[in-house]
């Protein structure tokens, strides 16, 4: 009892606030590195710390002194191998200081726009069955991804996105990036998926907008050039069966600055909903499937069932 008392004793509303903070940090880092490649690199090395700690128990000098030694190169190698989580986490806490709130009237009609076009071009590039991968940036800054490719600083047409895609130009093969209403660069290199989920599914131009959203906030459109599908990707996650007035909508939702932060969310004053969400589509859809099924056994709750048949077919699959 006088063990516990001392105990109790000592704790003070700085320490519980010392001990909560650095709880949500741990939390948060995991969180961070979850479903990428990282999170066997943080197994190897908490291994390397479980034979470290039985080397000093038994007292294993040669393996101990092998150990210490290797822990100074491994500080620097760590930085390296880590460095995508790194960065993420620095973008992350840079998009806390965010004054996107203050968007104008002419930039939401700037944000219109770019969605009306996109979609279009999507739906046109679908029937004439072409690929194509679009990216459009938000806070995060793809300027060195950009780079990689043909620099245009264009403005923002269906015509011209059509152009590019074709497959008898040169920048076809690549992905186009989208700065606010400008077209940046088209031939651009994504990067490469991180999760750790089989991603044989998915052809090449949905890996690459898997790996884009995994490591920035930016939107990816997708379209197969096997099947005509256009997707939609948004932090690793795909919207699959989109036609014209569902992508553009869905665009417009997420490129406002109210949708595209969720630390903006926590203003009193709700953002308004330009469209249907990313999450709307599946939520839909389970609703139809639902109602379809109670109307074929009799039973259930009487849930009406998806306004279109492309509402009903589309899903959610999460990548992260």
């Amino acid at each position: 009892m006088p063990l516990i008392q001392s105990a109790l004793a000592k704790i003070s509303p700085n320490v519980l606030a010392d001990i909560a903070i650095t709880a949500l940090l741990i939390y948060w880092l995991f969180s961070l590195i979850r479903g990428t490649r990282a999170v066997r690199l943080v197994i190897g090395v908490c291994l390397l710390l479980l034979v470290y700690g039985a080397a000093v128990t038994f007292d294993l000098r040669l393996l101990k002194v092998i150990l210490q030694t290797s822990a100074y190169v491994g500080l620097f190698a760590l930085v390296v191998v880590f460095q995508p989580e790194l960065r993420r986490a620095l973008d992350r806490i840079g998009r806390l200081g965010s004054l996107a709130w203050l968007i104008s009237p002419a930039e939401q009609s700037m944000t219109a726009h770019v969605a009306t076009e996109v979609a279009a071009a999507a739906e046109r590039l679908s029937h004439e069955g072409h690929g194509a991968l679009i990216v459009m940036e938000r806070e995060t800054g793809l300027q060195e991804i950009a780079e990689t490719g043909v620099m245009l600083h264009a403005d923002v047409s269906a015509d011209l996105l059509v152009t590019l895609f074709s497959p008898r130009t040169p920048l076809h093969d690549g992905a186009v990036i989208i700065r606010s209403d400008r077209l940046l660069a088209a031939g651009a290199i994504l990067p490469s998926a991180e999760t750790t989920i089989p991603l044989e599914r998915f052809g090449t131009r949905h890996k690459a907008a898997l790996g884009m959203t995994e490591q920035t906030d930016a939107i990816v459109v997708v379209v197969s050039e096997e099947s005509g599908q256009i997707s939609l990707v948004e932090r690793a996650r795909i919207v699959r069966n989109l036609d014209q007035p569902k992508l553009a909508r869905a665009l417009a939702a997420l490129l406002r600055p109210q949708t595209a932060s969720g630390f903006l969310h926590t203003r009193r004053t709700p953002p308004r909903r330009v469209g249907p969400s990313v999450r709307d589509f599946a939520r839909r859809a389970r609703l139809g499937a639902l109602g379809r099924s109670a109307g074929r056994s009799g039973k259930g709750p009487n849930v009406p069932p998806a306004s279109s048949p492309d509402e009903a077919s589309d899903g959610q699959e999460q990548a992260s």
